[in-house]
């Protein structure tokens, strides 16, 4: 499956941990999907399963994990599946941006050990030197927003991803400050900056269209506009005649 290019690209976020569903939904015409480990339903054997049916299902169409931590095991399993990208959380310094790098990266490179698994379904497991996946470093809290700068300049990190929940926990403030925070002191604007600055991609989790609006407007690249879960209740609501209510798991 392709990387993620450059430029604006809106994604849904898959929480329900259902194969098909998810497949159905790549297929709509999203820039690219991203599978929650972390705080979804997707355990290792939905996972397996969901990856799989999308590698027949929707090929073309990149997909991001965000794994449950930042460890071998995690990153090399989600990588071994297929994922085109990993979603690190909860990054909050060099050490930690690096150490996801080499999670994510075969020898000399990084760690990462030998174990496509697109073979048992039918697919092509990519030479070790065309193995170039994406890693996006998770900053949600405030010793992450902090540590910005220092991240994004570490090789090998593709992109920030914004938890803007998790954030304004940490920040002691509210969502929609956090959001209307434009100063370019604030903590959201100030990580679009540093990530212009560096040349790398931003991204973030919105949730609602109304937030997506915000967050682009903001300058983030990578938005995943709403969860599979609102997707549906938006589907329902325009079948049953009624308005889309932003409806969202969050």
């Amino acid at each position: 499956m392709p990387a993620l290019g450059e430029g604006r690209a809106d994604g849904v976020w898959c929480t329900l941990g259902e194969p098909r569903t998810t497949a159905q939904i790549a297929r709509s015409g999203f820039a690219w999907v991203g599978l929650d480990a972390q705080h979804g339903a997707f355990d290792d054997a939905t996972l397996t399963a969901t990856m799989a049916t999308l590698a027949v299902a929707a090929p073309a169409v990149p997909v991001a994990v965000r794994v449950a931590e930042l460890s071998d095991a995690a990153i090399g399993r989600a990588l071994d599946l297929g994922a085109d990208a990993v979603v690190v959380p909860m990054v909050e310094t060099v050490e930690q941006a690096e150490r996801a790098v080499r999670a994510a990266h075969y020898p000399p490179r990084g760690r990462r050990s030998w174990g496509p698994m697109s073979g048992l379904w039918g697919g092509t497991a990519p030479a070790v030197t065309a193995a170039e996946p994406e890693v996006w470093a998770m900053l949600e809290t405030p010793d992450g927003v902090r540590a910005a700068e220092q991240v994004l300049a570490v090789p090998g990190v593709s992109a920030v991803f914004v938890g803007p929940f998790d954030l304004s926990i940490g920040l002691g403030t509210e969502l929609d400050a956090l959001l209307a925070d434009d100063d370019a002191a604030d903590a959201l604007p100030a990580i679009v900056a540093a990530a212009r600055r560096a040349g790398k991609q931003t991204g973030a989790f919105a949730g609602d269209l109304a937030r997506a609006d915000r967050l682009r407007a903001l300058g983030f690249d990578r938005v995943a506009v709403v969860t599979d879960a609102t997707l549906l209740a938006h589907g329902a609501a325009a079948v049953l005649g009624a308005g889309a209510t932003g409806r969202t798991s969050y």
